[in-house]
């Protein structure tokens, strides 16, 4: 009865139920025990592993369809010894990217307001591709992006503290897809790389930008709702609506006029 007992404790109703059996079989108590023990071992691997699947695909049934994947919130910002015109027009550079951050392969400037991009996650690689929403000269950037196995979401903005020091602040959505991407989003692996990359930004600016400013020519158009603002409405400016006055009807006469006049009154 005491063996019945630790069988009850360590291995539940299953491992009581297959003691029973083996006992009432004729089995010797050394082989039961043996048994009882490898089921209940073999359960508990069977929990942690249904543990582990649901903590990588959000749980629930349905292959999958139960709870939406967690969205990982982003925000860095980073201080860059540079005017504010020149950071901005150096980030604006999306295909230079690639040349000086790490996990960036490719980016595809496909128009003013579509990027396609491709970057390795851990031994693999991912593609995705954005539309800038917004987009102001020297002060913001803000897009949207789609992509099977995990794409960002985010905004850029400019800040300029003296006329010689940026500010730039990031704030990024990070919607992972698939095991490996979910499996760094569960050691914040992403927000280490943001920051890291943008560390690859500052050195870039600081140590090849500013000594080669006009090397670089940023793009100073404007985006709005995901749509090019034309060139011709950048020109034109409020006081372009504005009627000038009629400067003839307030012209004073000069000199001579005035002298003229007073010779006919003598």
């Amino acid at each position: 009865m005491g063996n019945l007992d630790q069988f009850s404790e360590s291995g539940g109703s299953g491992g009581l139920a297959s003691a029973v059996t083996g006992l009432a079989q004729g089995e010797s108590p050394a082989k039961v025990a043996l048994k009882a023990g490898m089921s209940s071992v073999t359960g508990k691997i069977k929990d942690k592993g249904r543990d582990l699947k649901e903590a990588l695909t959000g749980g629930g049934k349905g292959k999958g369809k139960g709870k939406k994947d967690k969205i990982t919130n982003i925000v860095e910002q980073i201080d860059i010894g540079a005017p504010v015109d020149l950071v901005y027009d150096q980030w604006t550079q999306f295909a230079d990217f690639p040349r000086f951050m790490k996990k960036l392969e490719q980016v595809e400037q496909i128009s003013d307001e579509k990027l396609r991009w491709k970057a390795q996650v851990f031994w693999s690689h991912r593609s995705w591709e954005s539309t800038i929403l917004e987009q102001v000269q020297d002060e913001r950037i803000v897009w949207r992006s789609k992509g099977d196995k995990g794409y960002l979401d985010g905004a850029v903005t400019f800040h300029e503290l003296t006329p010689d020091l940026t500010r730039v602040l990031v704030v990024i959505e990070y919607h992972p897809q698939g095991f490996f991407e979910k499996t760094g989003n569960i050691w914040r692996a992403q927000g280490r790389r943001i920051r890291l990359e943008l560390k690859h930004f500052r050195r870039q600016v600081m140590i090849q930008t500013l000594l080669h400013p006009e090397e670089i020519e940023g793009w100073h158009g404007e985006i709005h709702d995901g749509e090019v603002v034309p060139e011709e409405d950048l020109e034109e400016g409020p006081e372009d609506d504005v009627e000038k006055p009629d400067e003839s009807e307030d012209e004073e006469p000069d000199d001579g006029e005035e002298a003229e006049s007073g010779s006919r009154e003598e």
